[in-house]
Parts: C-alpha cells; structure tokens; sequence
C-alpha cells in the first residue's frame, strides 16, 4: 500500500513537472519571436461587408478583419491572402469575397478563417469593386467589369459599351447593375452583357460611390458632392445643401436615412431623400471617412488612418470601436520613464504605460495628427509633425502645446536632443536648433546645400544629419555644416552612432564610417531587401527596420541576420522606426506596433537567476556546429561581461555580449553565417575573470 501510494505520489509529481516544462516552453516559444502589442488600435479602413451577426472589414495593408461583437474587438482573419491591400468586400450566401489590389479575387467559405484566390479569366488584378446579384458575382477592376456565374471559379470579361474600364464601385438594385466609374455611371440590365452611360446631369464624372434607395439611386461624386436620379440613371439632379465638404467617398442607406461620407468634412446626414444635409459629426476624431456598413440601426464608419467608429443614433454620437484592428502606420518611437510613446501617420501620438499591452491616444491639444518624430529632454517629449510643426507635452502627453516661435518650416521629419539642445530637421527647411526647450527656434543651415532633412544624430560635439543629398557634420551645434559622403550614396533615411561607429541607412542599405563621416563603406551582407528606414543601437548589436522587417548585427554591420520570426511569412511588415528599453525590442510598423525580448534576438538567454558560486564559461555544443551553437556562462555577481569571437589569426569576427549583467546563468546563441569552416575561439572577460575555448565551424 505504502508502494502503490509513493508510485501514485510520484507520478503525479513526475505529470506536473513535465506540464510545467511544457508551458516553460510554450511561454519560452512566444517571447522568442515578434509578438504584435494590443495596438495603437486603429488603421485605413476600405470597405465594410456584412453577414448575420459578422462584420468584416478590409484595410490598407492590414488585411481583413472580423468582429462578432458590433466592433467591439476585432481579430485578423488573412490565411491564405496574398496581399493584405483590401479594396472590396461582397458576401453571397456563405461565400465572403475578396478585391485586393493587385491581387485578384479571393473567396472565403468559412467565414474568414482561410481564403483562396479565384481570378481564372481575370486579365488584370487590380480589383477596386465586388457585387452579387443573385448567383452572379461582378468584379470592378482596372480594366472594366468580370462576371462569374460559379463562385469566382472562373470570370469573363462583360464590357461592351462600357467606354471606360476604370471601374471603382459597383451597385445592384433588382435587376439592375450600375458601375461608377471616372467618366460617370453605366448601367447594365442584362448582367453585364450590354452597358449604358447614364450620365445626363453629372456636372462631374468621377463617381467614387453609389446606393441605392428605393426607387432613389444617390451617386456620391470626389469633389462634386451627391447626386440623385428617380429614373434609374436616366438623369441626375445635385443635392448639396448642406454638405460642406463635396469630396465624397462612402454612401449608405439605413431606412430613410442617408448617409455621406466625405474626406476631411466627416459624416453628413439627409432625411429626406437628399434634399438637405445636416453634419453628423459628434465624437468622429478624423473626418476622413471611406466606408460605411449597416447593421439594423447600428452605423459603421470606416477611418482614412482612424479605424472604425459606431453610431446607434443616426450619427448623433459616435464612439470608436477599433480594438484589434491594428494596421496604424508608426513612424517613430520613444520612452520616458515607464511610458512608451509611439508616434503614427494619421492617429497622432499613443501611450502606453505596460510594454504595449495596452495603447491609449493621447492627443489633447495636438491640433496635427501626422506625427513623424518624437524625442525626449529631461521630462519633456516633444512631437514632431508633418505640416503642424512641433508640440511640447511636459505631463506624458496629457495635454501638447505648440511651440513653433521661428520656426519657418512645419514638416519635421527628425527630432534630437544634446543636453540643453533641441534639433529639429525640417522637409525643405534645414535644420533648427531650440536652447530653451522649443520656445524659440533658430534656423542653422550654413553650409547645408540641401534643405531636405530626414535623419539628426549627435555624438559629443559631432552633429549629424541625413538629408536626401548625403550627410552633413557640424562641430559646433549647427552653426556650419561640412559635407562627408565619400563613399556614399545621396539619400539618407536613417542615422545612428555607436562610439566611433556612424552607420547611415539608406534606400541602398547600410553604410559604417569610422572616422566621423569622412569616408564610408557598404556593409550589407546578408541584408535583403535594401531599403532601410531606421536604425538603432543596443550596446555593440545594430538593428535595421527595412520594408521587409527587422535585420540584426552583432559584428558591426559587417554581416546581418534576419529577426522576422513571428511575423507573418507571407505579409512581413514595413518597419518604420525601433526603439531598445526595458529588455525588449519594439518596432514601430504598417502594421501599428511589434515587440520581442532583445536577449532573443541578440541571442542572449537568462535560464537561471540563482547565484552561481563562481565564473565559468562552458564549451559550446554543439561542437562542431553548423551554422548555429549555444555558449552558456555564468556569474556569481553583477559585472560587466564581454564575450567575443576570433578567428584563428586572433582576429575579432563577432561580438556576442558586452553589457553589464546581473548575477545568473546565460546562455548566447553564436550564428557562423557568413564565416568560412575552420577554427574559432571565443573569450569571456567579466572582471578580472578572463577564459577562452575553442569551437569549430564545419559546413
């Protein structure tokens, strides 16, 4: 008995252990790769399609999202998408389709979950327009109107009469089908056999929109406003009373309400067929409007940049409801304190106080939300805007004030701050300098020949900026300027210093000078694609945000490794801006805001905190390796540690760690990419502990 009950005892144990170990590796498995932060919620919303109790709605380089609960949350269904350019929406029975830019039509027949494309007979992808009219399923693209009577398996072409094929919206009403498009409307009443231009009264052509009321068909004109016809097209009278802004993107009917969408005036309201239009406009924070859905009385707004926002009012409210629905452009990023700041195209600036888990808009007095650079001195962050120049927040963003006082030019493009100092690098301006925290500014250009500034780092005395003719260096705070670009190639997106180290991103790659900017060399290795938008520096580990993700280097620049793991293989981000705090790596994207653990990239893993009784520096394993091996070491107190990796003449290759590290057990991953087989040896120095081992590299 006493047997069976230890068995019993120690199976259990022995079952909870290795549960243990299993969640240790899942929680181990998704801190070692991107994982996507809860935000800045938000993004460009397309088009709306709804089914029963779905909402879907495609975006802008997000992809389509899906949300059960009226906007509540949204979660990302894009399996199977070869683009996440979402242009058109259409749903027949339990089909979802798909219009993607460039991309064709793809069908969904389980509610998002996966997708796949049905463009047989499609002779261009760039589809702007879906609709269905009983079986049939019509395509608007950039070469006229498709039908497919089997679900998308295969299309044909049905554009006789249709004069112009660039077709942006398509509308049904019973047997009828109209297509808008940059010369007017046509309509069809034969599914597309034969087309009409019904155009007699449209003082403007380019019809961006169309719905249908009733027996009322409303066309919605860019920069001219909505129009009417009660005779299916036949004529259309202009009803415009009202409506302020006549750039008119979205149309929709719910009842006897109809509703306008303009970009930059918001949402307008007619209750009587058009005849006068009063401004709904009541908790809408962007005025950009591109989309609309119905959902019984509830009203969906789809956002240029601003996301999705409800009204259950007829427009009299409206409350924004884009949880999950992350797409938002982040330029640049930066941390005060505990609070990171993250600076977006169209949602002006997002804080959060918890690594990202949570994002909240902190705008009040940010009168533009275009932010492009961010920066902090002392306990002031300042924001700078493309078109609104600059703004001070001294309490984490609560509130912003402008600060422009001679400040000639409004597009900031870069931010940088050296003590008292506070640079400012301007779209056709130059550069400005502030010494009082931005209440006044000073243009300090001479010798720039350029005014086109998109990248400022300091180092010391030395002054750096990147401009679309190469970089310049001043030694004195701006007051004159010297050209250094040998070697180098003109436009600069990026530029960041690393003792004596001053790397410059490019639309060519990344280039290193040693020697402050007098002569440059190419250091792209393994760097592809090319395009760099930002750089940063974490210790002795470079990191480039390219337009396909993130690229890392621990030796310099002088080989790189991709860190993309965790990103979807198939839709890898553009990454605008990086940002190292905190043990984690954020990268601000198209696609709102990533983060991981820096030790996973850099390949540094603490795997114990208890406190070994003394230095030591393990052997790799495995050994020989190819191209990967893990080096573990440990420490019995806090102390600065550098392991580096030499080649067999005693020259550096690698650099792994230097940084100081508190007392634990580690392990770095080394990466031989780019070396040659042979013999290596790496060195441990931790005060005055010093060991070296040798490992070997067989590919």
């Amino acid at each position: 008995m006493l047997y069976e009950v230890k068995s019993e005892f120690l199976s259990g144990r022995i079952f909870t252990i290795l549960i243990s170990l299993v969640l240790l590796l899942i929680s181990n498995k998704a801190n070692s790769q991107w994982m996507q932060t809860n935000g800045p919620s938000g993004g460009y919303v397309t088009c709306f399609a709804v089914s029963g109790t779905n909402l879907f709605t495609g975006t802008f380089n997000g992809g389509v999202f899906l949300s059960t609960n009226d906007g509540t949350s949204w979660t990302a269904v894009n399996n199977g998408l070869t683009s996440l350019n979402i242009s058109a929406l259409a749903i027949s029975e339990t089909n979802i389709y798909a219009g993607i830019g460039n991309g064709g039509v793809f069908i969904s027949t389980n509610n998002g979950t996966s997708w796949t494309a049905v463009n047989n007979g499609l002779t261009n992808l760039n589809v702007r327009a879906l609709a269905v009219l009983g079986t049939n399923i019509f395509a608007g693209i950039v070469g006229g109107v498709f039908l497919s009577t089997n679900n998308g398996t295969n299309w044909i072409a049905v554009n006789n009469g249709l004069t112009n094929p660039f077709v942006k919206t398509l509308a049904v009403s019973e047997t009828n089908i109209f297509a808008g498009t940059v010369v007017g409307v046509f309509l069809s009443t034969n599914n597309g056999t034969s087309w009409t231009a019904v155009n007699n009264g449209l003082t403007n052509p380019n019809v961006y929109t169309l719905a249908v009321s009733g027996t009322n068909f409303f066309a919605g004109i860019g920069d001219g406003g909505v129009y009417i016809s009660t005779n299916s097209g036949t004529s259309w009278t202009e009803v415009n009373n009202g409506i302020t802004n006549l750039n008119v993107r979205a149309l929709a009917v719910s009842g006897t309400n109809i509703f306008a969408g303009t970009y930059g005036g918001g949402v307008f309201l007619s209750t009587n067929n058009g005849t006068s239009w009063t401004a709904v406009n009541n908790g809408l924070i962007d005025q950009r409007v591109n989309a609309f859905a119905v959902s019984d009385t509830k009203i969906f707004a789809g956002i240029y940049g601003g996301g999705v926002f409800l009204s259950t009012n007829s427009g009299t409210n409206w409350t924004e409801v884009s949880n999950g629905l992350t797409n938002q452009d982040v330029l640049a990023l930066e941390v005060l304190g505990t609070n990171l700041f993250a600076g977006t195209y169209e949602g002006g600036v997002i804080l959060s106080t918890n690594n990202g888990m949570n994002w909240t808009a902190v705008n009040n007095g940010l009168t533009n939300t275009h932010v492009y650079s961010l920066a902090v001195s002392g306990t002031n962050i300042f924001a700078g805007t493309l078109g609104g120049g600059i703004f001070l927040s001294t309490n984490n963003g609560t509130s912003w004030t402008a600060v422009n006082n001679g400040l000639a030019n409004r597009s900031i493009s870069a931010l940088a701050v050296s003590e008292m100092n506070i640079f400012a690098g301007t779209l056709g301006g130059g550069v400005f300098l502030s010494t009082n925290y931005g209440t006044n500014w000073t243009a300090v250009n001479n010798g720039l020949t350029t005014q086109y500034v998109y990248a400022i780092s300091v180092l010391g005395i030395n002054l750096f900026a990147g401009t679309d003719t190469g970089v310049f260096r001043s030694t004195n705070y701006g007051t004159n300027w010297t050209a250094v670009n040998n070697g180098l190639t003109k436009y600069i997106n990026a530029l960041t210093i690393s003792e004596t180290n001053l790397y410059a991103g490019t639309d060519t790659g990344v280039f290193r000078s040693t020697n402050y900017g007098i002569n440059w060399t190419m250091v792209n290795n393994g760097l592809t694609p090319q395009y760099v938008y930002t750089l940063t520096i974490s210790g002795t580990n470079l990191f480039a945000g390219t337009e396909a993700g993130v690229f890392f280097s621990s030796n310099n620049g002088t080989s790189w490794i991709n860190k993309n793991q965790g990103f979807n293989v198939s839709f890898v981000p553009i990454v605008y801006s990086l940002l190292t705090t905190d043990n984690f790596v954020f990268a601000g994207t198209n696609q709102s805001v990533w983060r991981r653990l820096l030790s996973d990239i850099t390949g540094i893993q603490n795997i114990s905190t208890e406190i070994p009784s003394s230095y030591s520096l393990g052997q790799n394993y495995p050994n020989p390796f190819n191209p990967n091996t893990v080096i573990r070491y440990q420490l019995p107190v806090v102390s600065d540690v550098s392991i580096k990796v030499y080649d067999v003449q005693g020259r550096e290759v690698r650099t792994l760690v230097n940084e100081r590290m508190a007392a634990g057990t580690y392990e770095v991953d080394f990466e031989g990419a780019g070396l040659t087989s042979g013999v290596y040896f790496y060195q441990m120095r931790a005060g005055k502990y010093i060991e070296t081992k040798r490992m070997i590299l067989l590919k």
